[in-house]
């Protein structure tokens, strides 16, 4: 082997920048030596790179070092194997990373934490707590009115039952127990109107729980936006607004019941205080509807030019007595003519336009046929009129701003009612 293939040196520590040049062509001629089982083969380190190499080993030697040391250890090149400390600490493995399992990464769910999202929660939990409560006394209030207004109507009707019944049947003028019955009947007409003011407390009432019910979801819903919350925070926030939207919508279902029910009680109060007046006329004069209609038969009342002038009015003009119109016109061409609400309405408004308003009720019987069925239109006129004479007076019309009378008609194919106003 010549002298570029394998080199001995023998280094002392001198000077550690020639040292550090020259281990590093040792080591690569060591790999080589050890791929090559010191076969001969060429030499990758240049010439020149090697014995500049061991020119500055040598140099460094000279500097006035002097002789090596008789401790001096010396560098061998040779194929045999590393001791084994120097394996275990050229040759280390790397270190193996530690498994890590997902129950590490995840945050305990029991913990719990002081933020500002937990404070909105508590709050917001006890708000809904308090609304529920409200909401749950208001509906317990409107079962108890409305049961109580069921009770009321019940006894009220009861009661005027019994009048009617009597007063059918035949009684005296002013007969004690059916005043004793007519006064249980106004304290129960009392009641109801009292209840009427409790449904109006009831309706101020359950319109503030909707107003707290709509500031609680808006502020579920922008607790969403906080920061420091945990994702348990977020999911107790949705559960929240999930309970406040149900709550809000039994309140919309309790406001809708209160205000039918307040509508429902004021136009029946409306309509039976009325009847009740013209039962306590009944009453006072023993008689079902006041003054007997015997006394005012439809067989004495007079004949009226009403119809005829009709027909020569303008109708562009309004109703007067130069000008009549028929405010409401039945005609009884079928066994049950359903003409009480119609009646009813048609009046109410007039009375409410002309409340010093006078009507005439002109039973119209038809001109058309032989005698026998002339005969009986006429009889079914007078009979029809009485009952429309009979509504009226239930639905609190005075009888004495009522007027009776008949009129032919050629136009008229069965008997007719016509009310006229003046």
């Amino acid at each position: 082997m010549g002298n570029n293939e394998i080199l001995l040196f023998y280094l002392t520590v001198a000077t550690y920048h020639h040292i550090n040049l020259f281990v590093q062509a040792c080591v690569l001629q060591i790999r080589i030596a050890r791929s090559y089982k010191f076969k001969m083969v060429s030499f990758h380190l240049s010439k020149k790179t090697t014995l500049k190499a061991a020119l500055l080993a040598i140099t460094g030697l000279s500097l006035g070092f002097g002789a090596l040391p008789v401790s001096a250890k010396s560098l061998v090149i040779t194929n045999r194997p590393l001791p084994e400390n120097l394996q275990r600490d050229i040759y280390q493995p790397r270190p193996v990373a530690p498994i890590i399992s997902p129950q590490q990464l995840l945050l305990p769910q029991d913990a719990r934490y002081d933020s500002l999202v937990n404070q909105e929660i508590a709050q917001l939990r006890n708000e809904l707590s308090s609304l529920q409560s409200r909401v749950s006394a208001i509906s317990g209030r409107l079962a108890t009115l409305q049961g109580s207004g069921q009770q009321t109507a019940a006894a009220y009707y009861a009661n005027i039952g019994t009048i009617s019944t009597q007063l059918q049947t035949g009684t005296t003028p002013g007969n004690p127990r059916l005043l004793q019955q007519l006064d249980q009947a106004q304290a129960n007409l009392e009641t109801l109107s009292r209840n009427l003011v409790d449904y109006n407390g009831l309706a101020v009432d359950t319109s503030e729980v909707a107003s707290t019910a709509s500031y609680l979801i808006n502020e579920a819903r922008a607790a969403y936006s906080l920061t420091g919350a945990l994702e348990e925070d977020h999911a107790t926030l949705a559960a929240i607004e999930d309970s406040i939207n149900n709550i809000t919508i039994v309140i919309d279902r309790l406001q809708n019941n209160v205000n039918d029910d307040i509508s429902r009680t004021a136009a029946y109060l409306a309509a039976e205080q009325n009847n009740l007046r013209t039962l306590s006329l009944a009453v006072a004069n023993g008689d079902f509807y006041g003054k007997a209609l015997s006394s005012r038969p439809f067989s004495r009342a007079p004949e009226t030019q009403l119809v005829q002038q009709v027909a020569s009015s303008s109708p562009a003009a309004a109703p007067s007595v130069g000008n009549p119109k028929p405010l409401v016109k039945i005609r009884f061409d079928k066994a049950n003519v359903n003409f009480e609400e119609p009646v009813y309405t048609a009046v109410s408004e007039a009375i409410a336009q002309y409340p010093n308003a006078q009507f005439d009720l002109v039973a119209v019987e038809p001109t058309v046929g032989n005698a026998a069925q002339l005969a009986i239109e006429s009889t079914r006129a007078r009979r029809n009129a009485e009952k429309v004479f009979r509504t009226l007076t239930q639905q609190g019309i005075d009888q004495n701003r009522i007027d009776l009378a008949t009129s032919k008609s050629p136009s008229a194919k069965t008997s007719e009612v016509h009310i006229y106003i003046r």
